[in-house]
């Protein structure tokens, strides 16, 4: 993918998180007391936490390719995009069905910290102009 197609897909994603993790930091404040599993609060904010912190830096990687997409910042997008999906849908699903999803949270988590490793590599390898 080209540099500004990384960088346009990157921002976009990013946005769209952001978008939903505050629609879903609205639910959650309205429907953690209903919700069945009983720490459907705390749930619900540590993964609505995650979800715009990851947004964040979704779109900081799209900024990062402006200047020189590389492999490594790609795969860093799709990190910080697999780590929301498992890490915080498995959160959101346990906290409105009370049925845990397994190891896909940590399978998420996973996902983030390679995430951050990777824009960590990005920024220390070398590039020739």
């Amino acid at each position: 993918m080209s540099a500004p197609g990384l960088a346009r897909g990157l921002v976009a994603a990013g946005s769209l998180v952001l978008a939903a993790g505050v629609v879903l930091g609205a639910v959650a404040s309205h429907a953690a007391g209903r919700a069945p599993h009983p720490e459907a609060a705390r749930l619900l904010q540590t993964a609505v936490l995650y979800q715009l912190v990851h947004g964040i830096a979704l779109v900081l990687a799209g900024v990062l390719a402006r200047f020189g997409a590389t492999r490594w910042l790609a795969l860093a997008g799709a990190a910080f995009g697999a780590g929301v999906l498992a890490f915080c849908g498995s959160l959101y699903w346990l906290a409105f069905t009370a049925t845990s999803a397994g190891i896909v949270a940590p399978l998420g988590g996973s996902a983030f910290i390679a995430g951050w490793l990777l824009l960590a590599v990005h920024a220390l390898a070398e590039r020739t102009p």
